[in-house]
């Protein structure tokens, strides 16, 4: 689609400026209905203009959806706009394929599931395979067609039935006992690493002194440093993407999901049209709905802390996000922004690879610091890989 931005005008902007409306984000401009088809008025709207008032609706929107706040509507935006305009029982739900379904009455059955008992996963509005098994469970406890088919007999129920429990979050306590499971040792952990960028794509260039470095370089180096700093503990890695190709996030996380791995570390570079933007950020999925990887927080924080304490990259610290990567994928995943390449200072610590071994060392350390939970831990920035290493093998000895 077009992207939308603050001067446009048209069709397409009555209609953001219609869903925004009607959601709240507009006060006092509630979307009046045409007396003679009963469409929205702004729909009907040719000239409707992307002012002010709404670049700042669309960026309070954007804030408190978790993506990108730019003021410009484009796919992701675009895409959360249609998904926050559905509510419960406006349309059939079920899982297909073809066209998953995305929206926020798919995460309101989610969260009422839960209430309920019956899913556990996280509330992430997306229509899977998991929702379809609970709701076909709950349909099959209550004495209805178990097909997964969120029609009216099914929402009816819903609401007869009510909630026998709230306030839990048992998607968290499922995260949470896992890592308690697994131990503190590293070796048999399996983790994917998710490099950005590839094949033809390869991001921007950066000047060094041996020549042009592209951003996708970068990333694949760092990608290896820590694959092979992993291997030497014993873990198990897999890359989400050969070097020859740039798979779309969905594709990435498709992949990802196929290798049963106990967490993902997606790596990315960050760009903006300021030169002076710099910095290091962390994220993990955390959504509106009030729905949060926990350990996909405490890994990104372990992250965070770590490369800042060894780097002198500036902290930009943590953030709950909905982008597909974090939504998609089964296990807990944590997206780092290892720096601006548009920042003439980042982009010299990034290329340099002194410093992207300090860097694969940091997220070495804080994967180990998430199963030490928070036993014989060291302070943030001192732990050594030379040490972490002999733990490893020294404990591999006595076992």
């Amino acid at each position: 689609m077009h992207r939308l931005r603050h001067g446009d005008r048209g069709p397409a902007v009555a209609e953001v400026r219609g869903t925004l409306a009607r959601m709240g984000y507009l006060p006092g401009e509630l979307p009046a209905t045409d007396p003679e088809s009963g469409e929205d008025a702004y729909w009907l709207t040719p000239d409707a203009v992307f002012d002010q008032t709404l670049d700042s609706a669309v960026r309070a929107f954007q804030q408190q959806r978790g993506i990108l706040v730019d003021g410009i509507v484009g796919p992701a935006t675009y895409r959360s706009l249609k998904e926050a305009s559905y509510t419960l029982g406006a349309r059939t739900m079920f899982y297909q394929l073809s066209a998953p379904l995305f929206g926020d009455d798919v995460a309101t059955l989610q969260r009422r599931l839960q209430d309920l008992g019956f899913y556990v996963e996280r509330v992430d509005g997306y229509f899977g395979a998991q929702t379809h098994e609970a709701l076909s469970s709950f349909q099959r406890e209550i004495g209805l067609a178990a097909d997964g088919i969120c029609g009216p007999d099914t929402l009816r129920s819903l609401e007869l039935l009510g909630a026998r429990v709230t306030g839990g979050n048992p998607h968290r306590i499922s995260e949470e006992e896992l890592v308690h499971r697994s131990g503190p040792q590293l070796t048999g952990k399996r983790i994917v690493i998710d490099p950005g960028l590839g094949g033809d794509d390869r991001g921007l260039g950066v000047w060094t002194e041996f020549g042009e470095m592209y951003e996708s370089e970068i990333l694949w180096d760092l990608a290896s440093r820590l694959e092979g700093r992993m291997a030497a503990t014993g873990m198990e890695t897999f890359l989400s993407r050969p070097h020859n190709a740039n798979p779309t996030d969905v594709e990435r996380a498709e992949t990802s999901n196929a290798f049963d791995a106990d967490l993902m570390i997606s790596l990315r570079c960050a760009h903006n049209d300021s030169p002076s933007a710099n910095g290091v950020a962390s994220f993990h999925f955390g959504n509106s709905h009030g729905s949060t990887s926990m350990i996909g927080q405490v890994l990104s924080g372990f992250i965070q802390r770590e490369v800042v304490a060894r780097t002198s990259l500036q902290d930009c610290r943590v953030h709950g996000r909905t982008w597909d990567l974090l939504r998609l994928t089964k296990m807990p995943t944590v997206q780092v922004d290892i720096g601006y390449v548009t920042n003439e200072y980042d982009a010299a610590v990034l290329t340099n690879p002194r410093f992207r071994d300090v860097i694969a060392e940091a997220i070495l350390i804080a994967v180990k610091r998430l199963y030490l939970l928070g036993q014989d831990d060291q302070p943030t920035g001192t732990y050594t890989f030379a040490e972490l290493l002999a733990e490893e093998l020294a404990a591999a000895d006595r076992g």
